[in-house]
């Protein structure tokens, strides 16, 4: 009786994909074939060697600048230390470690044992490594400094706030490895920091992706926390993990905070940047059309473009082997989802070099991030006939001012020179033409179309205003000519977004003057607190847009201005020992100032190193009333700390405090 043939099957044999590094399978601990003594690395569930997710670590008498080896260091009895070496381009993640023996019998591998799972991360501190950063203090900072300052405000009125990045505190590196599998990444591609900030850039946001935050900007924030809430990524990240759903709620300068600790803690320098008066370019046109109905206000069905008073992106230090050599370093990363990119809400890592220079042909989203910091800004009056008629170009308003926290200490770096060449300059105009040249379209030319030059100069400032006070606005005219003019002006006072986006009219007014030849004239309008108080959003802010009609010329004259109210801030205090090991007591102390009652207000408190995130609810605080809320801590890291708390309630946001605390070592016995 023949044997039954068996059927066999040819061409190559398909692995399922290797995009996840919490999944594994147990590898056999015997080998009977194969005589080559060595260390074994393996991550993912199908490790493969050509894909680096299996690495066979040699033992060898000389260690090999960027190749992987293990060498003996020490014998003694049965016992062998190794020191092992890994590659430069090694994928980043958790790594199962295993120790293969040859014997007369085979190769017996150790059993699995999760005591010896080694994370492996990108090193700046290594030349070879795509991320090698020289400048020892840089690295201190934009590696291993856990506390971070993010600017926000106006220009003209720049805020600061501490943010805790907690790259190091327990559970926070397993989270963002935990990021990239709910992305999908494959494990093959995770030691390349281009597509790794890619991913994070995606996965940041929750927009398309089940990513970390969800982002709101309505001032709507039920079931979750505000977004000015949060002190610090820890909480976000770790309640991501648990959850396996999206946190609520982030606006740009949380985002940018989690993705600094997601860049920070897998090896990449990182810092945030802050741009003010930032674009939002709808049209890829490098330019922000702001149109005119032909009395002068504003058209909000034809303006879809927005200047944001400010817009929190971040940095990454990288090599660009992709595009031509001098493109690398910092690249603009940004996960706050604002427009598709290739398919998914992300953005960059756009060189900060080529967007200086205007080349904006080099992946990824350099058109974008070019059109935040140097786009013009175009005044257009829509006439009812059809047609347009550009009534000013204002090419210094966009990208005013760009910041990051300076190294080693909490103050602004202004680093606007690093996006762009001065403004006026002939480079600045020439980045500009470049940028349009490599094929942004620009549909409306505002070459040569300008109105002469008004005999009519106006111009407003608004006081700076304490919550829950009256404001004073104060409105100039310059008559330049000999002749008299009549003017109608119309002032509009409305509660923004941050964004730029405005949410509801509070103020409205209109008057007529008249103006003699060569004569100054100035209008105040008083604002009440009544007028803006019941309609104030997440970070009170008034934004007040004034156009003026000279009634002889028909020359329209338009002017706009935000400005930020200065809010309470929250006390901190602490008694005891600072010292590592050592309680102490931390008092928080805030005192309402409004002549109303804040309800549902919580305090967030949060301090790397001294004390895990906590917060607590207070029903009702009463007008001028104080209340305090202590916390026991214990320091567990020496040197300069920080304290950061946060006040959120249904009528006041965006109240913080901090403390600054240096934590002695304990004394050694």
């Amino acid at each position: 009786m023949s044997e039954t043939p068996r059927t066999t099957f040819g061409g190559r044999r398909a692995v399922p994909r290797n995009n996840s590094n919490a999944e594994e399978n147990d590898p056999p601990t015997v080998e009977l074939q194969g005589l080559v003594p060595r260390s074994v690395n393996l991550q993912g569930r199908y490790p493969q060697e050509n894909k680096g997710t299996y690495i066979p670590v040699p033992v060898v008498s000389e260690l090999r600048s960027g190749n992987w080896g293990a060498k003996v260091i020490m014998k003694e009895d049965r016992s062998v230390r190794l020191s092992i070496q890994s590659s430069p381009e090694c994928i980043v993640g958790k790594f199962r470690m295993y120790i293969a023996v040859w014997t007369p019998y085979g190769i017996l591998r150790t059993s699995r044992n999760p005591e010896t799972d080694t994370y492996i991360l990108f090193n700046p501190w290594c030349e070879e490594d795509a991320v090698y950063l020289e400048d020892e203090k840089e690295r201190e900072e934009y590696i291993l400094n856990d506390i971070g300052v993010i600017f926000y405000g106006d220009v003209n009125n720049i805020q600061s706030r501490s943010w805790s990045y907690g790259q190091f505190e327990d559970g926070i590196l397993d989270a963002c490895l935990h990021m990239m599998d709910r992305a999908q990444m494959d494990l093959s591609g995770r030691g390349n920091p281009i597509k790794v900030s890619r991913v994070g850039s995606a996965m940041v946001n929750s927009k398309d992706d089940e990513g970390v935050l969800v982002g709101s900007w309505d001032n709507v924030y039920a079931y979750g926390v505000p977004p000015s809430a949060w002190t610090g990524s820890i909480d976000i990240l770790l309640e991501y993990q648990s959850s396996q759903n999206p946190v609520r709620y982030g606006q740009c300068w949380v985002f940018a905070g989690v993705f600094n600790t997601f860049l920070r803690c897998l090896g990449i320098p990182a810092r945030v940047v802050t741009n003010y008066f930032s674009a939002h370019d709808n049209d890829a046109n490098l330019q922000m059309d702001v149109f005119l109905e032909e009395d002068g206000n504003v058209n909000s069905k034809l303006t879809k473009d927005s200047v944001w008073n400010y817009h929190c992106w971040n940095e990454a230090w990288m090599t660009r082997p992709d595009l031509p050599v001098g493109f690398g370093g910092w690249q603009a990363v940004d996960s706050t989802p604002q427009e598709n990119s290739d398919g998914m809400y992300r953005c960059g890592p756009a060189s900060v070099q080529a967007i200086k220079h205007g080349h904006v042909c080099f992946q990824f989203d350099a058109p974008f991030v070019f059109a935040e910091v140097n786009s013009d800004l175009i005044y257009i009056t829509a006439k009812k006939d059809g047609t347009q008629v550009v009534e000013a170009v204002d090419t210094t308003h966009v990208g005013k001012l760009i910041v990051t926290k300076q190294v080693g200490g909490d103050g602004m770096k202004d680093i606007t020179d690093t996006y762009k060449f001065q403004e006026g300059q002939k480079e600045e105009r020439l980045a500009l033409e470049t940028a349009l040249m490599y094929g942004v379209k620009k549909p409306l030319n505002t070459e040569g179309v300008m109105k002469p030059r008004s005999d009519v100069d106006m111009n407003f400032e608004v006081e700076n205003a304490v919550l829950g006070k009256d404001l004073k606005l104060t409105i100039t005219f310059q008559n330049n000519s000999s002749n008299s003019y009549t003017i109608s002006a119309y002032l509009s006072g409305n509660i923004t977004f941050y964004t730029g986006v405005s949410k509801e009219e509070f103020k409205k007014e209109t008057f007529d003057l008249t103006l003699e030849p060569l004569a100054f004239k100035k209008e105040e309008v008083l604002v009440r607190a009544s007028e803006y108080m019941g309609q104030l959003l997440e970070q009170a802010s008034l934004h007040f847009f004034v156009t003026a009609r000279v009634n002889e010329t028909g020359v329209i004259l338009a002017k706009q201005k935000s400005t930020m109210l200065t809010i309470p801030t929250v006390i901190i205090k602490v008694r005891g020992a600072k010292m590592v090991g050592s309680d102490m007591v931390v008092t928080v102390e805030f005192t309402n100032p409004l002549k109303e009652t804040l309800q549902n207000v919580w305090i967030h408190l949060d301090g790397p190193g001294v004390i895990k995130p906590r917060r607590k609810m207070f029903r009702e605080i009463r007008p001028n009333t104080t209340v305090q809320w202590e916390e026991v801590s214990r320091p567990w890291v020496p040197g300069h700390r920080k304290l950061i708390a946060s006040l959120t309630s249904n009528s006041l946001r965006h109240v913080y405090g901090e403390l600054d605390l240096q934590i002695q070592r304990r004394p050694s016995v």
